[in-house]
């Protein structure tokens, strides 16, 4: 079986969760199908001219993201160029980009989430009508929609989109466990044990400021840091005007950290705070639940989703629960112990190898659905 598999994400300035989704499945689908031929493919024009690390060699379609994305949504034209049209499958692993399949091609299409209709302000206006026109022609001509949670299935079929052809392959952290000495680590960035971890993009939907209120809720009583680890988003002003108003409590703002770092944040960690508003998967809980790490989590759809039981459950917009939840944890250890330890089991059936398992077999039944 041949595969054309869009891979522009990985040019991006910034190539976020996609990226990382076809990053990993350029790895994992390969090694649970030998047989398998991916080809990959990009648009000329917006790709620098060296490839990203291990990016085998990519078919370079004519033309720019600017003009081509809208003109495949819109129209299905103008069509890939023989090496990837003779594919028999086509998967599009960007909802901003839905490329026409040929006569005979199978299409599957990846929507990660709808997050550019729930926070709108959080996408640029170009980029967001990409995404609402790359889903409607998802739903209308793929024969099989990938999507990452039962939750954003649910949002799918509510825009109209054919139960049937939606599949759930959930995604795996791609956050190596590392040797780094954590206190070293600390000790660099300025973070104090013991403390509560909130690793996300600062911006409005990972509710980073109704966590600072029901943090300092009950700072008074646990010895405990918040630390927000994530880069700046957008609406960062709002987080900052609230760390700095007056409180109890210590608040740390580490910014961007790289990968190590980043491991040893979470493995120093009395407990994860995820209370985000809406994720597509929610994978920061998998990366905490896989180093032992107990969770207070959102009971946004996808979040509890991914976390099941192994995490304590609160609803984010309600800072009075938040709170409560946060001292409920850090008040007992054995509670956060008894989470870690199921955290760890649910991790593990987490893998890019399932998932890629689960797009192989989107793949197998999408070409049944594209013959004649």
């Amino acid at each position: 079986m041949r595969v054309a598999l869009h891979v522009d994400q990985l040019w991006f300035s910034a190539p976020g969760g996609i990226g990382t989704y076809v990053r990993e499945l350029l790895a994992a689908l390969p090694a649970e199908d030998p047989s398998l031929e991916l080809v990959p493919f990009r648009c000329r024009s917006e790709a620098a001219t060296s490839s990203p690390g291990g990016t085998p060699q990519v078919v370079e379609v004519p033309g720019s993201i600017r003009s081509l994305y809208p003109r495949w949504a819109l129209t299905g034209r103008p069509p890939l160029p023989d090496a990837l049209s003779s594919c028999e499958i086509l998967h599009a692993t960007n909802h901003a980009a839905v490329p026409p399949a040929a006569g005979g091609q199978a299409l599957v299409a990846t929507v990660h989430d709808l997050a550019f209709e729930r926070f709108p302000h959080a996408f640029p206006s170009d980029w967001r009508w990409l995404y609402r026109v790359g889903v409607r022609a998802a739903i209308r001509r793929a024969h099989i929609v990938v999507v990452p949670s039962r939750a954003t299935a649910d949002d799918l079929e509510a825009r109209g989109a054919d139960p049937a052809k939606i599949r759930v392959t959930p995604l795996a952290s791609s956050l190596p466990e590392q040797a780094q000495d954590v206190e070293a680590v600390l000790g660099r960035l300025g973070i104090a044990r013991p403390y509560v971890l909130c690793p996300a993009t600062i911006e409005p939907r990972k509710n980073q400021v109704r966590l600072i209120r029901a943090y300092r809720q009950v700072a008074p009583d646990v010895p405990h840091t918040l630390v927000l680890a994530g880069p700046d988003g957008w609406g960062v002003a709002e987080v900052d005007a609230e760390v700095q108003r007056a409180g109890a409590g210590r608040i740390v703002r580490t910014g961007p950290l790289d990968l190590a770092d980043l491991d040893a944040v979470y493995r120093g960690a009395d407990l994860i705070a995820y209370v985000s508003l809406y994720e597509g998967f929610g994978l920061p809980i998998v990366e905490a639940m896989q180093r032992g790490v107990a969770c207070l989590a959102s009971t946004t759809p996808a979040v509890a989703e991914t976390a099941g039981h192994a995490a304590l459950l609160v609803d984010p917009e309600d800072v009075a629960e938040i709170a409560d939840g946060l001292a409920r944890l850090l008040g007992d250890q054995t509670e956060r112990g008894a989470l870690a330890e199921e955290g760890r089991a649910r991790a593990a059936g987490y893998s890019w190898a399932a998932t890629a398992r689960a797009t192989l077999e989107a793949y197998r039944e999408a070409a049944e659905r594209a013959r004649p």
